[in-house]
């Protein structure tokens, strides 16, 4: 049975909020982005072209922190086209701190000899030009790449993305608690980060903080999210934000 949607879900029109971007971008690559457009609301996820797409920052303050890598991930419903994947290193304008590091493993020398955003800007968004993006925790991509281009171009992005974070928060925030939660008014303690999410599902183990893996972590787990909780009908604007 499909999911129903959250009481209050408001859906964006972003076929609408696209064109309006595109009149008011003055950058020729982001107006190109946002004259590309987007499917319409109620057309099946089966038929919608998706990117998955993952960043490694130099923190987790978009306002300061830096991206120094993309992964992107070409996909639709059915199937994942990693040959046309793509990774970049990137030299951040932010240091890059130690704690970071041993994150995601990306050294100060990768990203001395790495280019910046800029020179990648437009072969990034010919990639998502068209399609809707997938993520985990959109308030990394969406702010990162945001903030990211108002510092580079003086103009910020929007995009539509399904969330498969949020897609879990749906379903795990219904969920009741056992008897001690209850007695105690405590919400369930379940993690919606990605890979215990890939777990519920049965999906393998990838190592984590690559970015490029991790965007194909996040595509599996929308296919499995569909295939277990929506179905391949199941119009876009259930999904996206």
């Amino acid at each position: 049975m499909e999911e129903e949607l959250p009481a209050g879900h408001r859906s964006p029109d972003w076929p609408t909020r696209l064109a309006q971007l595109a009149e008011q971008a003055r950058n020729p690559s982001l107006k190109a982005f946002y004259q590309a457009g987007v499917v319409a609301a109620g057309t099946p996820i089966s038929e919608v072209p998706l990117v998955a797409m993952d960043f490694e920052t130099t923190g987790i303050d978009a306002s300061r922190d830096e991206i120094v890598s993309i992964g992107l991930v070409c996909m639709t419903l059915d199937r994942i086209r990693m040959s046309e994947s793509r990774h970049w290193i990137l030299k951040p304008r932010a240091d890059l701190r130690d704690e970071s590091v041993v994150i995601h493993g990306i050294t100060h020398s990768e990203v001395e000899s790495a280019p910046d955003l800029t020179r990648i800007r437009e072969q990034l968004l010919e990639t998502l030009a068209g399609r809707v993006v997938v993520v985990h925790h959109k308030g990394i991509e969406r702010r990162f790449l945001d903030a990211a281009l108002k510092r580079r171009i003086g103009e910020g992005i929007e995009f539509p993305c399904i969330d498969t974070m949020e897609l879990e928060a749906r379903l795990h925030r219904r969920k009741p608690g056992g008897l001690l939660d209850k007695l105690f008014g405590q919400k369930p303690r379940v993690s919606i980060r990605l890979p215990e999410s890939r777990e519920r599902y049965h999906l393998p183990h990838y190592p984590a903080h690559n970015a490029l893996t991790d965007a194909l972590s996040c595509a599996e787990l929308l296919q499995a999210q569909v295939a277990h909780r929506f179905s391949p009908d199941t119009p876009v604007s259930t999904l996206w934000s």
